[in-house]
């Protein structure tokens, strides 16, 4: 994998692309995911994508761009709900696992194991003990999987209070995005600086050389899509990959350090 630049604080406005420049984009960098997948189907490759991120960061809507024109097939996407009493009294790793891939496969976690770093933590729907097993084992768990031959992408998706009041709020009125709302929603903003509290800890505990975490501002979602896609392209390797199309922008995807939490690249 690739190793990315360090990124300078991005003006938004300044990068910004026309909607037009978007879908074409977006349609370029689709075929090369068509590309990849044709590859790992081939060389019965095990693909895991882990996204993350506050709610309303645009994760549906990413997994949604990657996976348009995907063989089904072989391609699954993983959003798995409340565990159920039995969940609660097994090995917290257990629900997951059978979600995992196998050769020739790409599954996409939207959310995952980070559960109990995030929302669990800051809504207290997990011990403090709990909490604090999972961070001592969570590395263990993913050095197996990427030694089993798991090709493993940690991105966290990382959006402005502001915006995240305006995604939320826009839940409420669109009826196309009804089906997302809920308890939780109201709580995100008031807990704001405690899930902020939680991702520092989260990303400073977790990330490491064989399980990296890749940040992503997402403000604009069209930039975000983009650039989360032309990563995993970049960080896979594919036959006749067009090298041309799939950089992304270091202003809006680079890999986690403490340094970025430090200089304001993460919203506080």
């Amino acid at each position: 994998m690739n190793k990315k630049a360090h990124a300078s604080k991005p003006s938004p406005h300044a990068i910004s692309k026309p909607k037009k420049n978007y879908k074409d984009d977006l349609r370029q960098l689709q075929v090369e995911l068509v590309k990849l997948q044709r590859h790992f189907i081939k060389c019965d490759d095990k693909i895991l994508i882990i996204l993350e991120g506050r709610d309303a960061a645009g994760k549906d809507g990413t997994i949604k761009r990657i996976v348009q024109h995907l063989s089904p097939r072989e391609t699954r996407v993983v959003a798995l709900g409340m565990p159920s009493n039995r969940d609660r009294t097994s090995w917290y790793f257990q629900r997951y696992v059978p979600y995992l891939p196998a050769a020739q496969e790409l599954v996409l976690f939207n959310r995952s194991w980070y559960n109990r770093a995030g929302v669990e933590r800051v809504m207290g729907f997990c011990s403090e003990a709990e909490h604090e097993e999972f961070m001592g084992s969570v590395l263990d768990f993913e050095s197996m999987l990427v030694r089993s031959g798991i090709k493993l992408l940690k991105y966290y998706l990382d959006i402005s209070k502001s915006e995240q009041k305006k995604r939320l709020a826009a839940r409420k009125t669109d009826p196309l995005k009804q089906w997302k709302i809920s308890p939780i929603d109201d709580q995100a903003l008031k807990y704001w600086k405690a899930y902020s509290a939680a991702r520092n800890e989260m990303l400073a505990r977790t990330h490491n050389p064989m399980a990296p975490w890749t940040l992503v501002r997402a403000d604009d979602k069209r930039l975000a899509r983009v650039n989360i896609i032309k990563d995993v392209l970049n960080r896979l390797h594919y036959a006749n990959k067009d090298e041309r199309l799939i950089q992304p922008d270091p202003r809006i995807v680079f890999a986690y350090d403490v340094s970025k939490r430090e200089n304001g690249q993460l919203a506080k």
